[in-house]
This record gives structure tokens, C-alpha cells and sequence, in this order.
């Protein structure tokens, strides 16, 4: 059998170390040693250089000069420089979506509030946080893709990603809180109907509030674990 195309196996380590960079398998300040990325990994040097390049470029891991890499610091100042730029750009994007979508944007964003509200079966707690969190991603990306600006989204993208260590902090007490679901719930609720309603002051705002709450509960969490 043919081994995998170098390409592929670049993709592959990016999105294994990726994910358990974000998860905490790797904390902040680990150092990042390639004998112990090859055991976990089954890969060579090269795909993990490769990866570990792109996450460089991504500010989740630091380059050490001639001593490899280590998993980038997590502080508070980041946390709230990230939250805020993320939630003032989101209010931007979906005022835009409010002034230029259409019927097929409204559908969309009602048929991923329903997704996200249905309780699914699953099998472990790892699932429960991966689906809802997906679906919650699904959810959020319809309510902005009115927008219609490639370039805006690219840039939403990027500070989703360097939002990622932060927001798995709040998921991990979220998701597994039926009462903070709840709350999720309304508050998603809520802003559909003013989004649907086409209130292009209330919906923007009421989307800051919202991408903002999980601020204070990544902070406290940050500082039980010893994070700052």
C-alpha cells in the first residue's frame, strides 16, 4: 500500500497538535519536543516542522532560537485584547449581514439555531463538547455570512483561531451545565428573533454582549489553574 502524500501527512500533524494544543494536552510553556511529537503522532520530522511552522504563524506556539518550540503563553491581556476585537468585529460583520442578506441567509440561520438547540445522542463527554461546539460554530458563521465580505470573514477566522485555547476553557464549564446551556439557549434564541427582525441597532449589540460574557469565566478559570 502507497503511503500517504507528504501533503497529507502535513495536514494530519497540523490539525493532531492543533487540537491537543487547544485541548491542554500541551500546555502553555510546554516545550514542544520532537522525540515526543514523533511517538505521539507516528510521523517524521518533516510534517511535524511543517505544522509546527503554521502554528508559529498562528501565535499558538513560539519558535526558541536553536532550542525548538514550546506551546505560546496564555495571560489575561491577551484574553481580553482577543474577546474584545473579536466581539466589536462580529457586531461590525452582522450589521452588514442584517443590511444585505437575503431570504436564503435568514433560512440558513434558523436551520442552525435548530441544529444547536436539538438534544443529540451521544456517547462520551469529549462528544458532547465536540458536537456542541461545532454546531455553536455553524450557528455563529450563519448569522454573520450575510455579510457578504470574503475578506472580513478571513480576518473573523483568524481571531477565532487565536480565541480557540481561551474558548475551550468556557466550554469545559458550559457544556456540561445544563443551567449555563439553558442560558446559551436563550440568549441564542433572543438573538435570532432580532436578527430576523432586521433590528440593525438592537441585534449588533445585543451580539457584542453576548460574545463577551464568557470573559469573567475564563478569567476565573484561568486563575484556579494557575494559568496567569
Amino acid at each position: 500500500m502507497d503511503s500517504p502524500p507528504r501533503q497529507n501527512l502535513g495536514i494530519s500533524a497540523y490539525t493532531w497538535l492543533k487540537h491537543d494544543i487547544i485541548r491542554g494536552v500541551f500546555p502553555p510553556g510546554d516545550k514542544l519536543l520532537m522525540s515526543r511529537l514523533k511517538e505521539r503522532y507516528d510521523l517524521g520530522v518533516g510534517p511535524l516542522r511543517e505544522a509546527l511552522s503554521q502554528l508559529v504563524a498562528e501565535r499558538l506556539v513560539v519558535a526558541i532560537s536553536q532550542r525548538g518550540y514550546r506551546v505560546a503563553p496564555m495571560s489575561l491581556a491577551e484574553l481580553h485584547d482577543i474577546y474584545d476585537a473579536r466581539s466589536q468585529l462580529e457586531a461590525m460583520l452582522l450589521r452588514l449581514a442584517i443590511e444585505r442578506g437575503d431570504d436564503s441567509w435568514e433560512a440558513d440561520i434558523l436551520a442552525k439555531a435548530h441544529t444547536l438547540a436539538k438534544v443529540v445522542e451521544v456517547k462520551s463527554a469529549d462528544e458532547v463538547l465536540d458536537v456542541w461546539d461545532a454546531r455553536h460554530k455553524a450557528f455563529h458563521e450563519a448569522m454573520v455570512a450575510g455579510c457578504g465580505s470574503r475578506h472580513l470573514l478571513r480576518v473573523r477566522a483568524s481571531l477565532f483561531d487565536q480565541a480557540e485555547r481561551y474558548r475551550h476553557l468556557w466550554l469545559r464549564e458550559t457544556v456540561f451545565s445544563e443551567q449555563a446551556l439553558e442560558t446559551k439557549r436563550q440568549e441564542h434564541a433572543a438573538l435570532v428573533d432580532a436578527v430576523l427582525a432586521r433590528e440593525v441597532e438592537r441585534a449588533p449589540a445585543m451580539m457584542h454582549e453576548h460574545l463577551l460574557t464568557p470573559v469573567p469565566i475564563i478569567t476565573e478559570v484561568m486563575q484556579r489553574r494557575g494559568l496567569v
